[in-house]
Order: C-alpha cells, then sequence, then structure tokens
C-alpha cells in the first residue's frame, strides 16, 4: 500500500473501511471474482487496474507480480480524473 492508499483510506467512513476490508479478503482469494469488476484503466492511468468496493467505490492498484500488487487509492469514480 502506498501512504497515499492509507491516507484515502483512513479517511473513510468506518462501514465503508470494512466493506474495503472484505473485498480485500475476496481479492487476495481471486483478484479477477466477477462481484469486483476488476477491470483495467485507459488514458493516464492506463497502467492501473481497478476494482469496485461498491458502487460508487473504487480501489486503483497496479500488479507488481502475479502475486504482488500495490494499491495506490481508494475512492468515487472521479478519483479517475
Amino acid at each position: 500500500m502506498t501512504p497515499h492508499f492509507e491516507r484515502a483510506f483512513r479517511k473513510r467512513s468506518p462501514p465503508l473501511q470494512r466493506l474495503a476490508n472484505d473485498r480485500d479478503r475476496l481479492f487476495r482469494a481471486n483478484a479477477f471474482d466477477p462481484r469486483l469488476k476488476t477491470h483495467t484503466l485507459k488514458g493516464q492511468l492506463k497502467e492501473l487496474w481497478a476494482y469496485s468496493v461498491d458502487y460508487r467505490h473504487r480501489v486503483l492498484f497496479e500488479f507488481l507480480s502475479a502475486d504482488h500488487v500495490l494499491y495506490h487509492d481508494i475512492g468515487p469514480h472521479a478519483m479517475y480524473r
């Protein structure tokens, strides 16, 4: 996790933090579980991926290897801009 991700995570509400932790466990079991809606990004963020925490919030990350990822940010879809 980047320091930016850690700060952004702490700013989220406790219910969203719990949901994000649940999604993280799901992600660790299967990064491409259909419930996560894992997808690549485009444009300036084309090196990054995202998965859904809920309808509004996403986690931005990058694959460092097949078994390692780096979380960059968590927030609403507007963070892509």
